[in-house]
């Protein structure tokens, strides 16, 4: 089965069994929805403990979540430093036109002309749009911004992305 981070612990915030969390879901109401289940893989630990959301609040620039039977800091300070995760088949539907990262990442850009670009290696979030890092096998790396204008076509099923780069793009 495989595993996606949605967040890490990376402190607890007062006494009452909350956990700070640096969230790396686009998707946090979703994710941290009371009930909802993440499991949490712990540095040097094999076996992974699952939990049930009980609460979840947003403060500064962290989601704050309490788990179901977990009521004092004591019961929480272990989980310093773990990641939480869901499984693949907690993956929900996206719109049309919208990708997981994971399956942009590894897809190889190619122009409307059938010349090949590189792999997709990175995803910048800039706040507008998505900036792909594209590798190439010999050169520098190229930042395609994920725009109706550039990119023409996703097949996530071929790995293959068609952009038609404007002038100036590729250097």
């Amino acid at each position: 089965m495989q595993w996606f981070n949605v967040g890490k612990i990376v402190n607890t915030h007062g006494i009452q069994g909350e956990v700070r969390v640096i969230s790396r879901t686009d998707f946090p109401e979703e994710r941290y929805a009371i009930g909802n289940e993440l499991t949490l893989f712990m540095p040097n630990e094999k076996k992974p403990i699952k939990l049930i959301v009980a609460s979840h609040r947003r403060h500064k620039n962290f989601d704050l979540l309490t788990f179901e039977g977990h009521i004092n800091i004591n019961d929480v300070e272990k989980y310093r430093d773990g990641l939480l995760k869901v499984s693949e088949k907690q993956l929900g539907e996206l719109e049309e036109g919208e990708f997981y990262y994971h399956e942009i990442i590894g897809c190889i850009v190619l122009t409307d002309t059938g010349e090949e670009i590189g792999e997709v290696t990175e995803i910048l979030a800039t706040g507008a749009n998505d900036v792909w890092t594209v590798t190439p096998k010999a050169g520098k790396p190229q930042y395609i911004p994920y725009i109706d204008d550039i990119v023409k076509e996703v097949d996530i099923e071929q790995k293959r992305i068609i952009i038609e780069p404007m002038e100036g793009l590729l250097s």
